[in-house]
This record gives structure tokens, sequence and C-alpha cells, in this order.
């Protein structure tokens, strides 16, 4: 439920445009290279998962196959990467929930969502469940609305002619609405049997996610066509524009599914600093559990101070391409961490097939994502750098 939160979020309410205004009547195929992608990646997590059982997810992976900086290097991408995506969904919560007070809503929801995630794991699987049911519903609505209502529609394909390159920036942009079954693997220590409730776990939750995804998209573009569809910024809601009321329905989903997201993005962000700050990459007071709650409730608190403070400055389309960047590095990580697990064609084969689809899609973000993603890694890589060589 928390990997489903975390995929089934903002991003299919949001991702779906852009996507398509970049890829054009190819964005299935854009889609199927996302999914591929996002499939690679979770095989190398599962794996690595079902050997590391722990806090950390690739942060110990990396540390523990590839030595100490690439393991900082995949928890630096994660940490800030993953605090930027946490301020994008509540900069989305603000944006649906009350036009103009964006700051003001995301801050109250970033409060509520700490809170929640500081009394515990348990709870938040909770919580996680009754989101994910209500999105759910939500879908299906738009699913049946928008598939009733394809026949008064003219516009059901496009004409654009679009390039490779756009076909991989909507790739790009669609992985952005399936990362979020890492959470899973940062939970390692706060599970039964990790070794095979977490591979069991991401494999369903990726698996479910893509064929919401499939069946929302086909729904939507049988009403809008692929023009129309790159043209708006809800397309959901568009999809469903002409019943009375399902309008707002699908705007209630956007703000659920948002607080979902952030909900399982606070809570995966939280671990990997705790992981970070108990091997000493981060400040040591972090590395502290609650003694009823078990859980690194200092790490919980800082994560949340800085998204309200990163939601106070920043905005949302600048959140979403720092962190498109920050993430892909991180599982880039992840697949050279699994490429070491065994020799042979067959081991390796899905390894490489994934840091070579994390290098293509990051290299086709917005040059301006690009940029400041290799600043602030080159930020933190100088920061170990200056520590290792002072200790």
């Amino acid at each position: 439920m928390i990997g489903l939160a975390a995929m089934i979020g903002a991003g299919i309410f949001a991702a779906l445009a852009p996507a398509a205004a970049a890829a054009g009547s190819l964005v299935f195929v854009a889609l199927a290279i996302a999914a591929l992608v996002a499939y690679f990646n979770a095989n190398s997590s599962a794996r690595l998962a079902a050997i590391y059982p722990e806090s950390g997810g690739t942060y110990l992976y990396g540390t523990r196959r590839l030595g100490p900086f690439w393991g900082f290097i995949a928890g630096w991408g994660f940490v800030v990467g993953k605090t930027a995506s946490c301020a994008a969904m509540a900069l989305t919560v603000g944006a649906y929930a009350w036009p103009g007070n964006e700051r003001l809503v995301a801050v109250v929801v970033v409060l509520a969502v700490t809170g929640i995630n500081y009394v515990g794991v348990q709870k938040s699987a909770q919580a996680a469940r009754i989101i994910v049911s209500f999105v759910l519903l939500v879908l299906a609505a738009v699913v049946v609305i928008a598939l009733l209502d394809a026949g008064g529609v003219k516009a059901h394909s496009s004409a654009t002619t679009v390039g490779f390159a756009g076909v991989l920036q909507g790739a790009g942009l669609l992985f952005f609405a399936f990362a979020g079954y890492a959470r899973i693997a940062t939970l390692g220590e706060e599970v039964q049997n990790p070794k095979r409730t977490i591979p069991r776990a991401i494999g369903w939750a990726l698996g479910i996610t893509l064929v919401v995804y499939g069946i929302v998209a086909l729904a939507v573009l049988s009403v809008l066509g692929v023009d129309g569809l790159a043209a708006v910024s809800d397309p959901l809601a568009q999809a469903v524009a002409s019943v009375p009321g399902a309008e707002w329905l699908v705007r209630v989903g956007a703000v659920v599914a948002a607080t979902g997201a952030l909900l399982s993005l606070v809570l995966g962000v939280s671990r990997t600093s705790f992981a970070m700050a108990r091997d000493g990459h981060l400040t040591s007071s972090l590395a502290v559990v609650h003694p009823r709650f078990h859980v690194p409730h200092r790490a919980e608190l800082v994560v949340g101070a800085c998204v309200i403070a990163l939601v106070l400055f920043v905005d949302l389309r600048g959140a979403i391409g720092f962190s498109s960047f920050a993430v892909l590095t991180y599982y880039l990580v992840t697949n050279v961490s699994a490429w070491t697990l065994a020799p042979g064609f067959k081991s390796r084969f899905v390894p490489v097939l994934g840091a070579v689809g994390c290098v293509v899609l990051a290299v086709t973000l917005p040059a301006s994502s690009v940029l400041w993603g290799m600043v602030v890694l080159a930020v933190g890589a100088g920061t170990y750098w200056v520590r290792h060589r002072l200790t």
C-alpha cells in the first residue's frame, strides 16, 4: 500500500498531458518505455532488498556493493531529489484544493503528513490503504465516464510528428509517475520477513500501477485525443467535464492522491536520512529512534522542515525537473549495484538495461534540470571528499 500510494499519486493526474505534448501520438510508446525502465529498476531493487533487508535502500546497496562513495551519492541523490518531490506533491495538493493559496495549503499538508509518519509505519500503511482505495475508485469513475462519453468526441488521434527524442522525453516525464517502488525497499527493518515481503510488495505495486495507468490513459485519450490531451493541464478532470459533479470528484481525487504520494515520500526520505546519519554521512543527531513509536523521529522532523522551506521558495515545475534527475541517478546506482551480485549474462542483463535506461531518460530532461542536478550532486560529492580527507 505504501508503494501504491507513492506511484498512484499526483503523477497520473499531471504527467499525461506533458507526456502527450512531448511524444504526440506515440505517447503509449513513451508509457511502455517508462514502465520497462521502471521494471528493470524494480527488479534490481528487489534482488538487492532480498539480500540486504535493512533500512536505507540504494544508499545501503551502493555502500555494500560499490563502496562508501557510491552509497553516499545514491543516498544524497535520493534525499535531495525526493525532498524536492515532497515539495512538488505538497504544491500539487495546494493547487487543486485552494487555487491561489497553494503554499499555505502545502505547509499545512506537510505538517499533517509528518505527524502521521511520526507515530510509526503501521499507521502510515493504514493511511496509505485508505488513500489508495479512494484514488482507485476515482480513477475507475474516470475510466467509466470517459469510455461512455467517447462516442461523442471526434478528435481521437494526432497528426503531430515527433522524433525519438520527444518519445524519450515523454517517457522521462511518465517515469516520474512510476518512481515509488523504492519506498518499499527503505523499510527493511520495519516489516516482517523482509526477504519475502519486500520483493513481493515491489512486484505487486508496480504491476498494479502499470495496469491502472494504461487503462486510464486509454480512457482519457478516447475522449480528448492526443492533441486535446496535450493542450490541457488537468486532463482527467476535462475528460469527465460533461458529467455534472464528476470534475470536482476528480479534483478531490487528485488532492488525496498527492497527499498519499507525499505520505510515502516523507517516509522514504526520513529512513534514508536516518541510515546515512547512522553511518556518519549526516549529523549523528538524526540517527535516533523514538523510544515509543520506534521511528527515526528527528529525521522525520528535519525532512518535514526542509520540505516546508522548499514549498515556500520553489515552484512546482522546478521541483519536478530537479527531482527526476536526482532519482534517475539513484536508480543508476541501484542497477550497477545489482550488476555486481552475480557474474554471467543472464544475471547482469536486466541491471545493464536498467542502467542504460536511467542514463538515457536523465539526459532527455530539460537542460536546466540536468544542470542543477549535476551541480547539487557535485556539491554532495565535494562534501563527501572533504569529510573523507579530514577524517
